[in-house]
C-alpha cells in the first residue's frame, strides 16, 4: 500500500471535504481565483469546450467545476439503440458482475448488494453488467443518462471518503461499497437501471436535477427517496447530476439486455456521449 493511501485511513474525510466545500464556495475574488487558475494549469483543463470559456467569469471554484458546456461540445452516438457513457473521464473497470460481483482491480472486488446497500435491490443485476467511470480533475463534472429512464428511488448510502484514484482503487479493499454514495434506481423500456454516484476524499457534493444538493447532509444511517408515481423522467443523454469536484459514477444494467462496446477497457479515456453498450 502506498504511504498516501495509508494515511487516508487515518485522515478525518469528512472534516477535510468540509473544509474543502468551504474554499469550493468561497466568492473571495484572489482564492477562487488561484484556485481556479491552478487547477487549470495543474490538469490543463481544456476551458475552449465551456459555456463560459473565460475562467475569471465564474462566482467560485464550485461554479467552475461544475461548469456547462458549449452546445455541441459533446454528441450523443447516432445510434438509437447504443446506451450511452454518461460522464468525461477513464474507464477504471468494465464488464460482468460475476454472482453479484464487481470488479474493481486484481485481487479487489465488491458486491453490487454493498454497493447499493441492499442486497434485495442488486438481484436484478446479478449476472449483468457494470461500468466504473473516474472522473479527474480535468474532466467535466456533470454526470447525464445512459438510456431515458424514470426515478423509482434514491438511496444515500453514508460511509468514508476515501480518494478514487488509480493508486487508491489498486490499495483500498471494496473501495466504492465504503466510501459515502448516491444510487439513483431508474425503471427503463428494458428494465431496471443503477446510476451510483460515489463521492471520494474533498468530494463532499452529489446533486441531482430533480432534489438538488443530496451529499452533504452527510448521514449515518442508509437514506432513502421514494420518487415512483412522481413523474421524473429524465432522457437519454440528459444531464442527471453533478459532483463538486472529480469522483466516479458507476452503471449496472441487468443481463441478457445489452453488449459493452468493444471500446471499453480498462484505463481507457472516455467521453460523455460515447457508446457504452449496444441493446440487443
Amino acid at each position: 500500500m502506498s504511504p498516501v493511501t495509508a494515511l487516508t485511513y487515518v485522515l478525518p474525510h469528512r472534516l477535510l471535504s468540509s473544509l474543502a466545500r468551504r474554499l469550493a464556495y468561497s466568492r473571495t475574488p484572489w482564492l477562487k481565483q488561484w484556485l481556479i487558475d491552478a487547477v487549470v494549469r495543474r490538469f490543463g483543463v481544456n476551458l475552449g469546450e465551456a459555456a463560459e470559456p473565460d475562467p475569471r467569469a465564474y462566482p467560485s471554484f464550485n461554479a467552475f467545476f461544475t461548469r456547462a458546456l458549449r452546445p455541441g461540445a459533446r454528441m450523443a452516438d447516432a445510434d438509437p439503440r447504443a446506451l450511452l457513457v454518461p460522464a468525461d473521464g477513464h474507464v477504471s473497470q468494465c464488464g460482468k458482475i460475476e454472482a453479484g460481483t464487481i470488479f474493481q482491480a486484481k485481487g479487489r472486488a465488491f458486491t453490487a448488494a454493498e454497493l447499493l446497500g441492499d442486497a434485495e435491490a442488486a438481484k436484478p443485476f446479478a449476472d449483468g453488467l457494470f461500468a466504473t467511470v473516474y472522473l479527474s480533475p480535468r474532466d467535466y463534472h456533470r454526470v447525464h443518462m445512459p438510456w431515458t429512464g424514470t426515478l423509482r428511488e434514491t438511496v444515500h448510502v453514508p460511509g468514508r471518503l476515501f480518494s478514487v484514484g488509480t493508486v487508491a482503487v489498486r490499495d483500498v479493499p471494496r473501495l466504492f461499497a465504503r466510501n459515502e454514495r448516491l444510487a439513483c434506481h431508474f425503471d427503463t423500456d428494458f428494465g431496471p437501471m443503477a446510476c451510483v454516484m460515489v463521492g471520494a476524499l474533498l468530494v463532499s457534493g452529489v446533486e441531482t436535477v430533480w432534489s438538488g444538493v443530496e451529499i452533504p447532509e452527510y448521514a449515518s444511517e442508509i437514506t432513502r427517496k421514494d420518487w415512483r408515481g412522481k413523474g421524473v423522467t429524465v432522457e437519454r443523454f440528459a444531464e442527471m447530476a453533478r459532483f463538486n469536484y472529480g469522483s466516479t459514477v458507476i452503471v449496472l444494467l441487468p443481463p441478457g439486455v445489452a453488449r459493452l462496446s468493444d471500446e471499453l477497457k480498462a484505463e481507457a479515456p472516455v467521453r460523455l456521449g460515447q457508446k457504452l453498450a449496444a441493446l440487443l
